[in-house]
């Protein structure tokens, strides 16, 4: 019997997967394929906090398959070029995938799924990632929804997510021909220096990961959700990263908030659901716009007098000694952890933007390179949110003031006492807040006048 080819991609998981299901479904080999692709045109390389979570949730998949009699295939190239040679490989007559929005990976699968049917192959994709598709959350008038609570509204109103699908037990080993990448080989891992200790502490990568995460969150942190907005509180998921690389599936989180759960705990669902559509909402803008990580999505940002800083001005920024306190502990979180809290990640994204007068761009390619969870629909979306250039994004007079935030959702500085010890001999603030925000609206009013 000829087999089928899974070929995964920001869906590292084995339960609630479609294109998992089908090839199992077939009942021939089935070979699980994982491409590393940073060749195609257009594909936008990994940063390198991305490849370490990377590499660890591509050994903790190989673990999970070899406990059920098979293996991951990993090979690196070109997609349409590696995926027409494992399928001869494996005489597959038959490829499945989860779909992908961008439009780069989109023409991409697309081409694939041309070539493969022209040779009588069969190329199936399915829903697997998104809660709703984009194409199928529109306005009226069939454009796409640029102010997020019309869109939550439109989706709540739309038929319940579907269930997950169960976990499969033994999944058919790939065939004996299918040759296999060694994962240390691809040179994920830090090495000299070894720069990851923070984040292997905070972090487990993998599918056993993410749902002992959403586990604790649900017992720990959910009836406490409504503090979310203070860092030093632990009321926030950290599902993201773990969402980011399809180790769960937002099916599987939306229908066990929707189980058993106390009282006090249901009490915030809703504000969690509301944050898991931000998500949606991104990708959303994702699909619809043209390259949302180098583009502004209002036009009218192009002519945006930005300055041009020193790389001494940005390193002060990166390394979090800026002198702003907030600022710089958050940044130091980053360093260490791959991560940081919702809260100062917008603090620290205006005070580049709109304190430093730096172009989004460069916080967003910086926070590509440093975080766990960069996807390319979040992480771009968010900062031409802060910049104001966006999707529903935060008019742009409205400034972060780092020390206002500071007094309100760390009042105590317990988080910043965590980054910044209180003995540490402090730099002066490298920007006046006051005088910059003024600054910032000065520019604001010259793009608009150009």
């Amino acid at each position: 019997m000829s087999g089928a080819v899974v070929w995964l991609r920001d869906d590292l998981r084995l339960a609630d997967n479609p294109a998992l299901r089908a090839a199992l479904d077939l009942g021939g080999p089935v070979t699980v394929l994982y491409v590393l692709d940073e060749e195609s045109e257009g594909i936008r390389p990994f940063g390198a906090a991305a490849k370490w979570w990377l590499h660890g949730s591509l050994a903790s998949l190989d673990a999970e398959l070899r406990h059920r009699g098979s293996a991951l295939v990993l090979r690196r190239g070109p997609a349409a070029e590696v995926v027409d040679a494992v399928v001869a490989e494996a005489d597959a007559d038959a490829v499945f995938w989860n779909r992908r929005y961008g439009k780069v990976e989109r023409e991409i699968d697309a081409g694939i799924k041309a070539s493969l049917k022209d040779r009588d192959i069969e190329a199936h994709s399915a829903a697997a990632n998104l809660l709703w598709e984009p194409w199928t959350v529109l306005t009226g008038q069939g454009t796409a929804f640029k102010v997020f609570t019309p869109f939550w509204n439109a989706v709540q109103a739309m038929p319940e997510p579907r269930q997950p699908l169960p976990q499969p037990g033994a999944v058919p080993a790939p065939p004996a021909g299918v040759r296999s990448d060694a994962l240390d080989d691809w040179g994920f891992l830090p090495t000299q220096p070894d720069w990851a200790g923070g984040m292997r502490d905070a972090w487990e990568p993998g599918e056993h990961g993410a749902h002992d995460r959403l586990e604790r969150f649900i017992d720990e942190a959910l009836a406490d959700y409504d503090q979310r907005d203070e860092p030093a509180q632990a009321s926030t998921s950290s599902l993201s990263p773990h969402l980011r690389w399809g180790e769960i599936s937002p099916y599987q989180v939306w229908h066990r908030l929707h189980g058993q759960l106390e009282p006090e705990q249901r009490r915030m669902v809703p504000a969690f659901l509301r944050q898991l559509a931000w998500r949606e909402f991104n990708w959303n803008e994702y699909f619809h716009c043209d390259d949302i990580a180098r583009v502004n999505v209002r036009r009218e940002f192009d002519a945006f007098p930005w300055r041009d800083v020193s790389d001494a001005e940005l390193d002060r920024w990166r390394a979090g000694t800026t002198g702003v306190d907030l600022v710089d502990a958050g940044m130091r979180e980053l360093w260490h952890t791959g991560a940081m809290h919702n809260r100062v990640r917008l603090a620290t994204a205006s005070f580049l933007v709109k304190n430093m007068l730096v172009d989004w761009r460069i916080g967003e390619q910086w926070f590509w390179d440093t975080l766990v969870d960069a996807d390319a629909a979040n992480n771009a979306a968010n900062w031409q949110w802060v910049a104001g250039s966006g999707f529903d994004a935060a008019p742009y007079f409205r400034v972060f003031n780092p020390d206002r935030q500071l007094e309100r959702f760390d009042p105590h500085r317990e988080y910043v006492r965590q980054w910044v010890p209180a003995d540490e001999d402090r730099p002066e603030p490298m920007v006046d807040l006051k005088a910059s925000r003024q600054r910032a609206l000065a520019a604001y009013e010259e793009m608009r006048r150009t």
